[in-house]
């Protein structure tokens, strides 16, 4: 709900008004329709309609944007190749279904864990959509590495820019800050000379970015949502306005 908050009111897709697609297996649908009910007490100015559903060809038609949240996550005694296979056949249906109902202009965003491969299937199940409309979730990670460098500096994160996250949305990512700039004082300084720790900027901001989703889990004993829903507009709203200067 925070993310379909956030969506409609402080981070939209645009000024226009939206229709809201919602996507869930058939014993989910009551708790949809208790969904529906508080994005309608909400009386948010650009939500025009809430449709909520168990069937791909309503959900997927005429698409202008697809966030894929949903996938299967991994349970005590998982292998990762019992969480591939499971993946493989929602990830797939739902690019079949993209590639069968929705616009050839529509922008993906793959946010379900693992976000990198499950990206690459539903691309591979929708070969007529560009390939370039496909992306997965790094942008939390990215957020994360600017705040970090934000705090450290003593500026807002807006003052934090060209940070980049290579890799997977996983432990083994690499927050790259060697063409970040940070403004202070009215002057844009690269990164190492405005924290002036070069140790901190290898070492344990690395480590920080990296395990920045195990440490919210074992501070909250919940996931990240409210970064993770933000992170998400972020995502959609350069995606479809373009990158801002100073991100």
């Amino acid at each position: 709900i925070l993310l379909i908050y956030l969506l409609l009111s402080f981070h939209g897709l645009s000024s226009q008004p939206i229709t809201l697609i919602l996507l869930d297996i058939t014993p989910m649908l009551p708790v949809l329709d208790g969904v529906v009910m508080e994005l309608q007490d909400c009386a948010l100015p650009l939500l025009r309609e809430v449709i909520p559903t168990d069937k791909e060809d309503v959900a997927f038609k005429d698409l202008d944007a697809a966030i894929l949240v949903g996938s299967m996550p991994r349970r005590e005694g998982m292998e990762r190749k019992d969480l591939l296979k499971a993946n493989v056949a929602i990830f797939k249906s739902q690019g079949a279904a993209l590639e069968k109902y929705a616009k050839r202009t529509v922008k993906v965003l793959v946010v379900g864990n693992p976000a990198n491969t499950n990206c690459l299937i539903a691309a591979k199940s929708a070969p007529s959509v560009p390939k370039e409309n496909f992306s997965c979730l790094t942008r939390l990670d990215h957020n994360r590495a600017r705040s970090q460098v934000a705090m450290r500096c003593g500026v807002p994160a807006t003052q934090v820019k060209n940070v980049i996250i290579w890799g997977n949305h996983s432990s083994t990512q690499y927050p790259d800050v060697h063409h970040c700039k940070v403004n202070m004082a009215g002057s844009d300084l690269a990164c190492f000379d405005a924290v002036k720790d070069d140790d901190w900027l290898k070492g344990a901001f690395i480590s920080t970015v990296q395990q920045r989703g195990a440490a919210v889990i074992a501070a909250r004993k919940l996931s990240s949502a409210m970064s993770a829903a933000k992170a998400i507009c972020d995502h959609m709203r350069d995606i479809w306005s373009g990158t801002p200067e100073v991100s």
